[in-house]
């Protein structure tokens, strides 16, 4: 049986509201796309948040033994300035500002963004696929739309006529949008003059004399859509439906909505089976924003050189402290969040490095019931919290859970001696796959850690001898001094010591 039967995996389909079990289009195989950055600028914190929610759920999928195609594209072309379809394309506005060729943009900038995505150990995707590549495909759709009598030609550019559309289909399905509601709202824009309607969208825009960056189409140079891009690419790799498709919860209006619309139109059926959108990350309460001076950049993180951190702190810290909250719900960032995230993250990676050191020969043919029942049921937690809805939170409460079990184990409190081989073993398996291969959180020794770690298990011996010496006050007073620079001992039955770092 495969991991995946055994712990079926229940997720919020943002399409339906619900939760719903998940049944992939081909049988143990999934399909996922992610709309992936505009890369004109440096990946900010809530980007990274929603590229991790789709890291952990690629990773947990695979850990359950699906086979996973992830798609995950470079927007760089196309997406214009307030994401509608007037003003520049943002990437040449970046590129004449600069005085740069469009590609050098694009190059900067992705690969500033593959860096930062290898700083908190995000996997790559199976595909990355670029907007400019697909220029073809982009204009082959637009043709079938033009055909199918839902888009037209107005001056050069192409726009999709949400209205006819909506006589045989729901434009807002997914946001909740009313056509009505829409047409009364929003602002004016000049190219409004050769829209049908208020509402349709460019498929493809005429480039001026003075855009950069343009093709040769059947309706004269232009550039393509920001949609369209998006409804090419997860098509062309994943199939006409496919499994899931992710974004921050910023893209479900105009975006997802839009990108629905086109492949309902050009293939006559529902592009995806399940949406999942992640929620926004807020700083001290207030909405993450540049213009609030509250928008970090990854390395002002790290670095700790942003006006409203009180430190820097590890990638790792960093991605430990997205995960303790459920991706569908707000994270608010504070101080001391963080400092409590980087205190959870310390002693999750200590348990994670004692009980990597345990091995098979340390046991006996003994067994104790109650703690194999007691290994199994927070091994069937780890997985029932990430089957339901990939809700790393309740997870990591596991995992606090079980690294109390390790340092019982360490301190000598729980002997080896009563355990099970086979119960241990799949305790051992669980806490690291789980640390590991789903959360994506690895051991962070840098060169202090390292020779803090060194001198602590140099002072710890010490005190061995004194005590078995019978020199109690030397011993107290190793105790106590390293308790007030934050490393706590702990004295097992069997005379071990196992210490924390706080």
């Amino acid at each position: 049986m495969k991991l995946y039967e055994k712990y079926p995996v229940s997720l919020t389909n943002s399409l339906s509201g619900k939760k719903e079990v998940f049944i992939p289009v081909n049988p143990g195989n999934v399909g996922m796309y992610v709309c992936g950055p505009t890369v004109y600028s440096d990946v900010h914190l809530g980007n990274v948040r929603t590229f991790l929610t789709f890291d952990i759920i690629s990773r947990y999928l695979r850990h359950l033994e699906y086979k996973v195609r992830y798609v995950r594209n470079i927007t760089d072309v196309g997406h214009l300035e307030n994401d509608a379809d007037e003003g520049e394309d943002k990437i040449g506005k970046k590129a004449r500002l600069q005085q740069l060729e469009p590609m050098e943009v694009v190059k900067h900038y992705t690969e500033g963004f593959h860096e930062v995505l290898r700083q908190f150990n995000m996997l790559a995707p199976s595909i990355e696929p670029t907007a400019t590549a697909h220029i073809v495909e982009q204009i082959e759709i637009t043709k079938k739309l033009i055909a199918n009598g839902l888009a037209y030609e107005a001056n050069g550019s192409v726009y999709f006529d949400v209205t006819k559309y909506n006589l045989d289909h729901n434009y807002g399905i997914l946001s909740g949008r009313k056509i009505e509601e829409l047409m009364e709202s929003g602002r004016k824009l000049d190219s409004q003059n050769e829209k049908r309607n208020k509402i349709d969208f460019a498929l493809w825009k005429r480039a001026s004399p003075y855009h950069i960056m343009r093709w040769p189409s059947p309706w004269g140079d232009g550039f393509p859509g920001w949609h369209i891009e998006c409804t090419v690419m997860s098509t062309k790799y994943l199939g006409e439906t496919f499994d899931i498709h992710g974004g921050g919860m910023d893209l479900k209006f105009p975006h997802h909505e839009c990108e629905i619309a086109q492949a309902v139109g050009a293939n006559g059926k529902d592009p995806v089976k399940y949406w999942l959108h992640s929620n926004m990350l807020t700083v001290n309460g207030q909405k993450m924003s540049k213009s609030l001076g509250n928008s970090f950049l990854p390395r002002e993180l790290f670095t700790g050189t942003h006006k409203l951190l009180d430190k820097g702190y590890s990638p790792m810290t960093v991605r430990f402290f997205m995960l303790q909250s459920h991706y569908s719900s707000t994270l608010d960032f504070s101080n001391e969040a963080m400092v409590s995230a980087e205190k959870g993250f310390k002693k999750l990676v200590q348990s994670l490095t004692a009980i990597k050191k345990i091995s098979i020969e340390e046991f006996t043919s003994g067994s104790d019931e109650e703690i194999t029942k007691e290994f199994d049921r927070l091994i069937k937690e780890c997985y029932e919290s990430m089957s339901d809805d990939f809700n790393s939170a309740k997870l990591i409460a596991t995992l606090f859970e079980m690294s109390a079990r390790i340092n019982d184990i360490k301190s000598g409190n729980l002997l080896l001696s009563k355990i099970s081989a086979v119960a241990f073993n799949a305790f051992k398996s669980a806490y690291v796959g789980m640390m590991v291969d789903v959360l994506g959180l690895k051991e962070e020794l840098e060169a202090a850690g390292s020779h803090l770690e060194g001198a602590v298990n140099i002072l710890i011996e010490l005190r061995k001898k004194a005590r078995t010496d019978r020199n109690y006050a030397l011993s107290d007073k190793i105790r106590d001094d390293l308790q007030a620079i934050g490393v706590q001992l702990k004295d097992g039955k069997n005379g071990e010591i196992s210490y924390t770092i706080e």
